[in-house]
């Protein structure tokens, strides 16, 4: 397969993009003295999970029972699944281990917990902390924590431990607060741990992440694993963060030019949100990018030109401020684009495949799953 003839839009992997920030975030938790638990939501690729085990990552997390379900056929057998339990899912899971999954489930309510311990199977659950109020959890000093940790071990199931995602890490963009956000999600987890500890529940682990926190941690006392997913790719919302630069981000679109609205400073390309998503996580912070930041076919930036629009099946490229030239001359119909993504999770999602870029420029193709 030839990039030439690779049909468009389509999902490009730079592989050595991808094997360097692997290597980067592997080496960072090897010194930290912590298991790198990766979350595979990102890629949802079995090629890309297993090159991050042979880095050296211990077991995964997910965020469906697909994801579980897919990964677990490939031989990838500790796996947490890292949003909360809904009641009816439990047969499923209960499936998956007795068959031989290592599955972890997640709590952060009585309610949920009761769900857990109700039948005869024994579970093994973690209680979601929340350290930033950013998403789901129990506050660590909240005697709710203690109640769910005495309902999981009293009815039967196995405590593993606290877990916590440090979501409100993508609203920073200075390394002095992703450090003090890193310190507040490895201090806040620590202290829950101790704290079910000190009412005689067991807690053996604590497990903490988010990539821009696991870039920017100082140290990770009281903690056994850190989970991050999007470091795999990078985006345009953890450049705005501040924990890549353009050429750490390995995944991109490639599309192409269909048309021109020269009056309007547009160059319409078949690229819209279908192929980009709806996801415009940049807009809050201090670059916005619209719907993606453009290169040219060999992923050279083009700076200054973003997708400042997107319908459908068409994306609308222009100069940023509205300034433009002759951009009829200056991108042909035909021209290929590569659009780096605002968020390479949501971006991933709308393409069944990746067509990935081997070090020697040779492409592969690379399957990915959706669903649930």
């Amino acid at each position: 397969m030839n990039l030439n003839d690779l049909p468009t839009p389509a999902a490009l992997i730079d592989e050595a993009r991808m094997a360097r920030n692997i290597a980067r975030m592997q080496q960072r938790m090897d010194a930290l003295g912590v298991r790198l638990r990766p979350h595979v939501k990102t890629a949802k690729s079995l090629a890309v999970a297993r090159r991050q085990r042979e880095a050296g990552a211990s077991g995964i997390t997910v965020s469906t029972l697909k994801e579980a379900e897919q990964f677990f056929a490939d031989g990838f057998d500790d796996i947490l699944y890292a949003v909360c339990i809904a009641p009816g899912k439990l047969p499923a899971v209960q499936a998956l281990r007795e068959r031989g999954c290592r599955l972890t489930v997640l709590v952060d309510s009585v309610a949920a917990a009761q769900a857990v311990v109700a039948g005869e199977h024994r579970f093994d659950a973690m209680i979601e902390i929340d350290t930033d109020g950013h998403r789901a959890g129990v506050k660590p000093d909240d005697e709710l924590l203690l109640a769910i940790g005495r309902t999981l071990h009293e009815g039967g199931a196995v405590l593993k431990g606290v877990m916590t995602h440090a979501g409100a890490s993508y609203e920073l963009n200075t390394p002095e607060a992703l450090a003090a956000m890193a310190e507040q999600e490895r201090s806040r987890c620590v202290q829950a741990a101790e704290r079910l500890r000190a009412a005689g529940l067991p807690c053996p682990e604590v497990s903490v992440g988010s990539t821009p926190t696991a870039l920017s941690a100082q140290h990770l006392r009281g903690v056994t694993e850190v989970r991050a997913g999007v470091y795999v790719f990078h985006d345009l919302v953890m450049a705005n963060v501040g924990v890549c630069s353009f050429d750490e981000i390995a995944l991109s679109v490639l599309a192409t030019v269909i048309g021109h609205q020269p009056e309007k400073g547009w160059v319409l390309t078949d690229a819209g949100w279908m192929a980009m998503s709806r996801d415009r996580g940049t807009q809050v912070q201090a670059v916005d990018y619209g719907y993606g930041a453009v290169c040219d076919e060999a992923g050279q930036p083009l700076h200054g030109f973003i997708v400042s629009g997107a319908n459908q099946e068409h994306g609308i490229v222009s100069a940023r401020g509205g300034a433009h030239d002759d951009l009829t001359a200056r991108f042909p119909i035909g021209t290929r684009l590569r659009i780096l993504p605002n968020h390479a999770c949501a971006t991933a999602a709308q393409f069944p495949e990746y067509a990935v870029i081997g070090r020697d420029g040779a492409l592969q193709r690379w399957e990915r799953f959706g669903g649930w």
